[in-house]
């Protein structure tokens, strides 16, 4: 099986040598996403749902480019710079995921590579065939 590189143009992960993701086989691996356009500005600093919705919206469009959605989310890693906002994770998944929802693990984090965010997720699915 031969990796294959997820890449948006621009790609705002190549400046720090990262790979927006890969598909292996018929499973997805991505690097974690956060509120982050494709030139690599922050959406939403200091407003979580703002940044939550965008790094969500980064997963999607992520994953519909290797084929696939968010309805096959597997693993999701959820990672936040504050635990208070673990309610406005519920209301996330209920907003973008369906049933059966993904694996989930939530860790409070010091920080993120950039100071302004708030949230980064990390994924694994499955191809849409």
């Amino acid at each position: 099986m031969t990796p294959q590189l997820i890449k948006t143009d621009p790609d705002p992960f190549e400046p720090f040598c990262i790979a927006q993701g890969y598909t292996v086989g018929n499973l997805i691996f991505l690097s974690g996403q956060a509120a982050l356009d494709l030139d690599g500005n922050i959406i939403g600093a200091e407003d979580f749902d703002t940044q939550a919705d965008q790094t969500v919206h980064n997963v999607d469009m992520l994953l519909r480019q290797a084929g696939s959605g968010l309805d096959k989310l597997v693993k999701v890693t959820i990672y936040l710079t504050d635990m208070s906002h673990f309610p406005k994770i519920v209301e996330l998944r209920r907003k973008w995921f369906t049933p059966p929802y993904p694996a989930d693990t939530i860790v409070e984090v010091k920080s993120l590579a950039l100071p302004e965010l708030l949230i980064e997720i990390d994924a694994i699915a499955v191809t849409g065939d």
